[in-house]
């Protein structure tokens, strides 16, 4: 089964949709103008069942079967909201928004399940139940896990979950998945550095929290190239040192704060630990205090092995099965769709979105032509998840 004939009749039009929401992006939680477009869609489109303000502003469009709502569910998500970007495309359906932006791609997901959505609502070619889900809030404030507290799952009888996401550089045309670890787990840690503070030309009357931030900044290296297993995937980056305020004048404090990304749970707990060894050890050695905050956010994005075989099947059902990469390298940026992969089983695929500008980029967009085949494996993995409910 190529491109959905359907959804290649639409084409236009679902690109229409996209650039519309292109030119009104929200922030995290604040996404009611794009909640209220996408819910006035799927109430026209027939859905059985339209839901808002799940997880604050997510909405839930339930579309049933041929023979109604069946036995089994499984959802399809897209995510709602847009960055604090300054736009640089120069597009004619730039933000109109000053200082947000649709940089990642969300305004082209949502289309493409808008269009699978239409076209389920006509057919109604399975058995059981689809349920679209549009959440705010991915880009670090955990709507997807908004969405589960909220009830997300039981009120709607979840059984399985599925994801996309668009990939600049991969080919249009192409999809890629892997088993297992797909993106990485997002934590932040700061260093808070307390010493003794003294005028810079009499050194020894303080304790120089620069001196053991220095040192802090060396060691943490360590963790990676020296406590990690070559063959597991571990980063550990600092990404802020603030101190001192004028060059005669030794501060009483330090902060050195950054990121740590893993694919595995393991990795994630080692690096926390030595972390922590590691500041102690250096505060010790200075006669300074240090402070240790460690924060987990998203954990790994997990591909349950069954979903990924099917996924990488209906892809295949797209576009040529030489298309569909089904052992890509993880990524370690981070997603939230991987709360969801924790609360049922799924799978989350990358879509390519060509030779375009990298995601978070001013001057990315999402490339429309990639919508047709982004609906069109959306329809095909309903119908056939579906097919004997």
């Amino acid at each position: 089964m190529p491109v959905n004939n359907r959804i290649a009749d639409r084409q236009d039009d679902i690109a229409g949709w996209r650039r519309q929401l292109h030119q009104i992006p929200e922030i995290l939680y604040a996404v009611d103008d794009t909640a209220a477009y996408i819910a006035e869609k799927l109430t026209a489109f027939g859905c059985d069942e339209v839901v808002t303000g799940i997880g604050r502003t997510g909405v839930v469009g339930v579309i049933h079967g041929r023979s109604g709502p069946g036995s089994r569910r499984i959802a399809l998500r897209a995510d709602m909201d847009a960055l604090p970007i300054v736009e640089e495309t120069g597009a004619a359906y730039a933000s109109l928004r000053p200082g947000a932006m649709h940089a990642c791609g969300h305004d082209g997901h949502m289309a493409m399940l808008l269009g699978a959505a239409e076209s389920l609502c006509e057919t109604r070619g399975f058995e059981g139940s689809v349920v679209v889900v549009f959440q705010p809030a991915e880009e670090g404030g955990a709507g997807a896990k908004a969405m589960i507290d909220d009830g997300l799952m039981e009120r709607f009888a979840i059984d399985e979950v599925y994801g996309m996401h668009n990939i600049p550089g991969l080919p249009l045309g192409h999809f890629a998945i892997c088993a297992g670890p797909i993106m990485a787990s997002t934590d932040t840690f700061v260093l808070a550095i307390r010493g003794r503070g003294s005028h810079a030309a009499i050194p020894q009357q303080g304790l120089d929290p620069i001196v053991a931030g220095a040192a802090l900044v060396q060691s943490l290296q360590q963790i990676v190239a020296r406590n990690t297993d070559p063959l597991q995937s571990l980063v550990v980056s600092v990404t802020q040192f603030h101190a001192g305020f004028t060059s005669n004048v030794i501060p009483e404090t330090a902060v050195v704060s950054g990121t740590v990304r893993a694919l595995t749970a393991a990795m994630r707990d080692m690096a926390e630990t030595r972390m922590g060894e590691i500041a102690a050890g250096i505060g010790a050695a200075h006669g300074v205090t240090i402070e240790f905050t460690y924060d987990r956010h998203y954990p790994v994005t997990f591909n349950h092995a069954g979903a990924t075989d099917f996924c990488a099947a209906v892809a295949a059902e797209i576009v040529p099965a030489s298309q569909v990469d089904t052992a890509v390298a993880p990524l370690m940026g981070g997603e939230d769709f991987s709360y969801m992969l924790e609360a049922r089983p799924g799978a989350f695929i990358f879509l390519g979105n060509g030779d375009t500008a990298g995601l978070h980029h001013p001057k990315y967009d999402f490339d429309d032509r990639a919508i047709s085949y982004g609906a069109s494996y959306w329809i095909r993995l309903a119908e056939r998840a579906l097919a004997g409910s």
